[in-house]
């Protein structure tokens, strides 16, 4: 009796384990992004800023490729890094919260 109850459950979790490689087998990869990253994107503030909008751009682009980052990402990241007179902009600008935008 225990021996049959035994064999039961080892086709179960045989059942179990190829429904789950199945599953695994269709998903998409998993991607890792690295967010520390974004320690390299310097804050921006607007023309008068130390930074050119250039450089942010650049800074910002070089860390998405190397820490495989998507548009939404860097879109985010870059309202983040907005200081001064350019966060009050973005604020302020109605059209940038409404239309979803894109990087």
């Amino acid at each position: 009796m225990a021996d049959a109850r035994l064999h039961a459950e080892l086709a179960e979790s045989k059942a179990e384990i190829q429904k789950l490689r199945q599953r695994m087998s269709l998903g998409a990869p998993t991607i890792h992004k690295d967010i520390s990253l974004i320690t390299l994107v310097p804050k921006w503030s607007g023309p008068e800023s130390a930074v050119t909008l250039e450089e942010l751009f650049d800074s910002m682009e070089g860390s998405a490729r190397i820490g495989r980052w998507q548009d939404a990402d860097k879109l985010e990241i870059a309202i983040l890094k907005l200081t001064g007179p350019a966060k009050v902009f973005y604020q302020g600008c109605q059209e940038l919260h409404k239309d979803h935008p894109t990087w």
